[in-house]
């Protein structure tokens, strides 16, 4: 399950959305002719992602913000310039270019920071946007709760594209991470899950501001959760799957 789009149009070209985008592939494009390499790979993610046991000893502090552009594969790369897309047009729009681009470099080091917090003596390299992204998604919940969003569902041979409220979404994707921050060890390796987490929340608490210039829970009772302009409206077709009727 995961999500392809959402109902809440943007009022101004989300210029630094697609800027961070672009970082991302065309830094991800650059390194990714030695990921078969182990040598040259370990010796590039020890120079550039984050390993929490130097930050914890104060060096390479540089690596919160260069291992937020670096990805471990295709489909991390994709992944996170999916949920980019989805849902940092919204807050770029609310909150301004520049704004914008402190707010996600800010999620990102704090997510990075909750990271180290968790596992101060691993020397596994973490790379990816997550964090920051995930900062995103926490900030797009304050603002816009019930925006729709729609979500594809894959179980097996069955796929069907739903529309659910963004806080139903947003909520379900973190249960998860934090189920995952809470039997998963960062020494291990793996997902970064207390990075998601922590994002989400830096993301949240970052927002807090912003919501409550926009009149806070008063913000909420004109637009009920909605976003505060008209939604954008998609024809859903239905699923091609034949129906085997029971006998």
């Amino acid at each position: 399950m995961f999500p392809i789009r959402d109902h809440n149009p943007s009022g101004r070209t989300p210029f630094v959305v697609y800027a961070l985008m672009a970082a991302n592939i065309l830094i991800f494009l650059s390194y990714v002719g030695i990921m078969d390499d182990a040598r040259l790979i370990n010796r590039f993610y020890f120079d550039y992602a984050i390993i929490p046991a130097r930050i914890a000893d104060g060096v390479a502090l540089e690596t919160l913000v260069t291992s937020m552009f670096l990805h471990g594969g295709w489909m991390h790369l994709a992944g996170n310039m999916l949920f980019l897309w989805i849902f940092g047009d919204n807050l770029e729009d609310e909150m301004g270019h520049l704004p914008f681009l402190l707010f996600y470099l800010v999620a990102g080091i704090g997510a990075g920071l909750i990271h180290v917090a968790t596992a101060p003596g691993s020397i596994v390299p973490t790379v990816g946007a997550s964090g920051a992204i995930a900062g995103v998604m926490g900030g797009y919940l304050l603002l816009f709760p019930r925006a729709r969003v729609d979500i594809l569902l894959i179980l097996i041979v069955y796929f069907r594209v739903f529309t659910i409220p963004a806080f139903v979404m947003l909520g379900i994707w973190l249960g998860f991470q934090f189920l995952g921050s809470l039997s998963s060890s960062p020494d291990e390796g793996g997902v970064a899950y207390w990075a998601h987490t922590g994002g989400f929340v830096v993301g949240l608490i970052l927002c807090v501001p912003l919501w409550l210039k926009r009149g806070g829970t008063a913000f909420w009772n004109r637009t009920h959760g909605h976003p505060p302009h008209p939604e954008s409206k998609y024809k859903l077709s239905a699923s091609r799957i034949p129906r085997v009727p029971r006998r």
